[in-house]
């Protein structure tokens, strides 16, 4: 049983007290909530909740489905979009009026203004840099998982669940449904195929395979550690769609039972402040405020080009989508 569920009755009778749900690791989220609470004169307490399992954030989620009817929950904190998109999309989530400043990405806010984005991963490539020893050799594109070229020698995780199943579901919107399902088809039988992003990033730093398709908090570990690796932001060139960021998440549930301490507590999270502290952290997240001072050391030098990214699309008939994409890697 998770820690979530352990702890699930286990809330505050106080009125200024907020209860977070979060999928973010508890090593990362507490020192930062426990500074809110600080931060407050003792006005808002926090009751954290996090699932220890490997399936945390649908297992969150489902929770939060099943709690819809008399919530428990005030504020989520996702690690991840797509999932909250889904809350979202069924009517779970309360609009807020973020503060962020004037230029914010589009696509890092709700168009009902009932979630908010903010330190990222991105999806890049990582390059064992002792297999592939000159950088005119390493691939550029997510495109390349597919090239015979590379067969046997790359590898992703299965896009499924998490931040890879998102990726395909986004280039659905921007390049097609069949088309994506073509590109899906031809990496299936082209790369190795593993359980996760962080068992990519592991394939690459032991030179199993020359290079992958994983996150950047699962690169700059095996980088910090050491191992001969090199981080690539993918489709960089004009033509190109540029590199996906996603983006951890804020939501007050609808329906809260203290919305406006999950108010304080949003409002709180999304600063520039936080981003900074979780981009110094070991999974160097990547601000989306322009008024965070603290260049996370997995960015490169030169400016990268993003992705815009239609998540809330790419959440639509995700069950279908699930199943076809199923029907390829099972």
């Amino acid at each position: 049983m998770s820690g979530l569920l352990l702890l699930a009755g286990c809330v505050s009778k106080t009125e200024s007290d907020v209860v977070v749900y979060s999928a973010l690791d508890q090593e990362f989220a507490t020192p930062i909530l426990d500074a809110f609470e600080r931060t407050t004169d003792h006005d808002t307490g926090v009751i954290s909740k996090f699932d220890v399992e490997s399936t945390k954030t649908v297992g969150l989620v489902n929770v939060l489905i099943a709690e819809q009817q008399s919530p428990v929950c005030d504020l989520f904190w996702n690690n991840e979009i797509m999932h909250t998109v889904r809350l979202q999309k069924r009517g779970l989530l309360e609009p807020h009026d973020w503060n962020v400043d004037a230029g914010y990405p589009r696509d890092m806010i709700a168009s009902d203004g009932t979630w908010c984005g903010f330190a990222a991963r991105a999806r890049v490539l990582m390059v064992n840099t002792q297999v592939l020893t000159d950088p005119a050799m390493y691939p550029s594109t997510v495109a390349d998982l597919a090239d015979p070229k590379w067969a046997g020698n790359c590898a992703m995780a299965r896009p499924l669940f998490g931040t890879t199943a998102t990726h395909f579901a986004v280039l659905r919107e921007l390049v097609g449904h069949d088309a994506t399902i073509d590109q899906l088809r031809a990496i299936a039988g082209n790369a190795k195929i593993l359980s996760g992003n962080k068992q990519v990033a592991l394939a690459v730093s032991s030179g199993t395979v020359a290079w992958g398709l994983t996150d950047t908090d699962d690169a700059i570990i095996e980088k910090d550690q050491g191992f001969p690796v090199a981080i690539v932001y993918p489709d960089q060139e004009p033509d190109q769609l540029g590199t996906l960021r996603i983006p951890n998440t804020i939501a007050i549930m609808k329906n809260a039972p203290h919305p406006i301490a999950a108010g304080k507590l949003a409002d709180y999270l999304m600063t520039a402040e936080t981003e900074d502290r979780l981009a110094m952290g070991d999974s160097s997240q990547l601000p989306i405020s322009r008024g965070s001072k603290f260049p996370p050391r997995v960015l490169p030098e030169s400016p990268v080009r993003w992705m815009r990214a239609p998540f809330e699309q790419a959440a639509d008939d995700w069950d279908a989508w699930s199943k076809e994409v199923l029907a390829i890697f099972e």
